[in-house]
């Protein structure tokens, strides 16, 4: 999948949809009625912060065996001096490139039993990391950790909406890593510009950091 932003209606669990509607009634075969796209087709314009977990690491990756917790993120935030406010937007990069890199011949995502697959990223931890802080995007190379670990059928992807939280998916963060090492900082100022399609679920996007 290209980078792409989903919209507040894109998942849902069996109780609603974001902000307590019902997805039998809201979701149609003509488009979704609430929480569609179209509502940030102005743009999302916010700070955004980098939170780079292989330069944190020493490694050039995040791997299966080694998921995204959301401590981790805590102290990220702690070791580079960082705070992160109520509407920002959380950059996460795992070093996806990297992995693929090292992996060529290997799907990001790949089934190992019926209905199952596995892929390295963040682990379900990390939503109380996003809640806590009030985030109003999550940016992300790297998508949920896969298989969760836990009895439940959703991670960080489908759960987040319940936060009313913006989710940016496949963003290619590498260059945005090496532009925040350049620079010495990993603030910056965050445009996202989804295309309007009305009663869409999604959009693909382009963000752009700009220091």
């Amino acid at each position: 999948a290209s980078t792409h932003i989903d919209a507040l209606c894109h998942t849902w669990d069996d109780e609603a949809m974001w902000n307590g509607r019902d997805p039998r009634k809201e979701i149609t075969f003509d488009g979704a009625t609430f929480g569609a796209i179209e509502h940030w087709a102005d743009g999302i314009i916010t700070r955004g912060v980098l939170l780079d977990v292989p330069r944190h690491r020493g490694v050039p990756c995040v791997t299966q065996e080694t998921p995204v917790h959301g401590w981790e993120l805590e102290d990220i935030l702690a070791a580079n001096r960082m705070t992160v406010e109520p509407g920002d937007a959380v950059c996460v990069y795992a070093g996806r490139e990297a992995w693929q890199a090292a992996n060529p011949d290997r799907p990001y995502s790949r089934p190992f039993g019926p209905g199952r697959q596995e892929r390295p990223g963040l682990h379900v931890s990390c939503l109380s990391f996003l809640r806590d802080h009030d985030v109003s995007v999550l940016v992300w190379d790297m998508l949920d950790h896969l298989p969760i670990g836990y009895d439940i059928p959703w991670g960080v992807h489908a759960a987040l909406f319940a936060y009313g939280v913006a989710l940016l998916d496949n963003a290619l963060l590498e260059p945005l890593a090496r532009a925040s090492v350049e620079e010495g900082r990993n603030e910056f100022m965050l445009v996202i510009a989804p295309l309007k399609v009305v009663g869409g679920t999604g959009s693909p996007a382009n963000p752009l950091a700009v220091f």
